[in-house]
């Protein structure tokens, strides 16, 4: 596995904030279209003196604009393709209209350089969500395409904040120009093991990230992990850090330990954290996966400065406020599902089905495919299931392969209910479940959103060689 490593560590940086801080923001409007632009653009990732490096970008920034709405608002974005190559944008985690789901050749078709493309729909949920290409995405994310769509509560919420902060983080594979490696784009020791792991982290697309804050401030962290394949393990070094969503959707407040988060790409978490050290401390946020510490970034208290409020803070933190999310699970009578992932480096699969045709497993290398689900490598013609509006549906999720896999559903929320046979009692609403090597997870949620939803690997590379399927919702 390709470590992360860092040439120089900054001392500079902004935070992604909605208050005062980070890139520009843009508040969607129903009224006429927020023109995002997909193109060429540079950015530098590297520590001041290094060149910039060569990358596709939604509006000439790393990360792209966030782009922000009210809960049940109208968001209308209009994109401009200037990219060498097709593209849509997919919204991640947004239970929306099937027809603005962004993904190629199952709910639109690919925007051609040159084009456009109006996407316009309403949020139910209030959280934290991104925006991603759906056509070649092992390619476009990795070269930059991604930004954060942030929907804000519609009303005033009982737990308050004195800054919102997002940070997304990304791993780059660089050369030693500082340029990103292309002639390892579609190359298949990538597709068959991990994925495509990046050498450079970048947290809001910057060598070290520093974040003001100030003592006794109490702030909203959003986290997002935009990587193609890298499972990020984060360690935020700070007392008195609380979860209060994943992936969007608000769970009961639980505490961190030791400032310890994993995600796996595509998922997102809020954190609240209380600014409870003394002026002028600062607290690092490392990465510490494979057994290495990576200093990413840190929160830097104000050498003078205090927050002085009326009353404590409530601990621990107030829930935020449910979304509508259908939750109410009929288990005994649910359609059950089973899915099987099947195939990679050092796996058990000798054949697949690939477009109606079953081939060994060379062949199948020789097409590009390496995974599958079900049997089955790639999109197929028919779904996987078709369940009825308002079906409670259970999949039965088996992961027979040597590497992990982050499953992704899209237009729903689901409860991970069981793994390897065992209840969870999990209260988290997910559109993204971690499979480790050879674990098993059954997943639960109503089928209340109509139209051809896609389930893949985020694990991109997986997803592009054979994990990917879909399932119908009717009307």
């Amino acid at each position: 596995m390709p470590l992360l490593t860092r040439r120089r560590l900054l001392q500079g940086g902004l935070a992604l904030s909605a208050l005062a801080l980070g890139l520009p923001l843009a508040r969607a409007r129903a009224a006429e279209p927020r023109l995002l632009t997909a193109g060429p653009g540079e950015a530098l990732l590297l520590e001041a003196g290094q060149p910039e490096t060569r990358t596709w970008l939604y509006d000439g920034v790393s990360p792209g604009p966030i782009i922000r709405a009210r809960q049940g608002e109208e968001v209308f974005v209009r994109l401009k393709n200037e990219l060498p190559q097709p593209t849509t944008i997919h919204w991640h985690g947004i239970r929306i209209d099937n027809a603005m789901d962004g993904v190629a050749h199952l709910t639109q078709e690919a925007v051609p350089p040159g084009g456009t493309f109006d996407y316009r729909f309403t949020v139910p949920d209030a959280g934290t969500f991104w925006y991603h290409p759906h056509d070649r995405s092992w390619e476009q994310v990795a070269r930059g395409l991604y930004g954060l769509l942030i929907v804000e509560e519609a009303g005033p919420i009982a737990q308050a904040f004195d800054q919102d902060i997002a940070i997304v983080a990304d791993d780059w594979r660089l050369g030693e120009d500082g340029q990103i490696e292309e002639a390892s784009f579609a190359h298949m020791m990538d597709w068959s093991h991990a994925g495509r792991l990046g050498n450079t982290l970048t947290l809001n697309g910057q060598d070290q990230l520093d974040i003001p804050v100030t003592k006794g401030e109490r702030i909203r962290l959003r986290l997002c992990n935009t990587c193609n394949a890298r499972i990020l393990e984060l360690r935020i070094e700070h007392p008195d850090i609380w979860v209060v969503a994943e992936d969007g959707q608000p769970v009961p407040p639980r505490e961190l330990d030791d400032g310890y988060i994993v995600l796996s790409p595509g998922e997102r978490a809020d954190l609240i954290v209380d600014m409870t050290l003394a002026r002028g401390s600062t607290a690092a946020i490392t990465e510490v996966s494979a057994g290495q510490s990576l200093l990413a970034g840190q929160l830097t208290y104000h050498p003078a400065n205090e927050v002085q409020h009326v009353a404590p803070w409530p601990l621990p933190p107030r829930a935020l406020p449910d979304n509508p999310l259908s939750t109410d699970l009929d288990l005994a009578g649910a359609q059950a599902v089973e899915l099987l992932l099947e195939g990679g480096a050092m796996g058990n699969m000798a054949q697949a089905t690939y477009q109606g045709e079953t081939l060994a497993i060379r062949e199948l290398v020789g097409k590009g495919q390496v995974w599958a689900l079900n049997g089955t490598a790639g999109m197929t013609d028919r779904p996987l299931f078709t369940a009825p509006r308002g079906q409670t549906v259970t999949v039965d999720l088996r992961n027979d392969t040597a590497w992990p896999h982050a499953m992704h559903f899209h237009g729903h929320h689901f409860k991970v209910v069981e793994r390897n046979g065992k209840p969870t009692n999990s209260e988290a609403w997910k559109d993204t479940v971690l499979l480790e090597r050879l674990e098993s997870a059954k997943i639960a949620f109503v089928a209340d959103n109509p139209g051809k939803w896609m389930i893949h690997c985020h694990m991109l590379e997986h997803q592009a060689a054979g994990m990917t399927t879909w399932f119908k919702v009717e009307a």
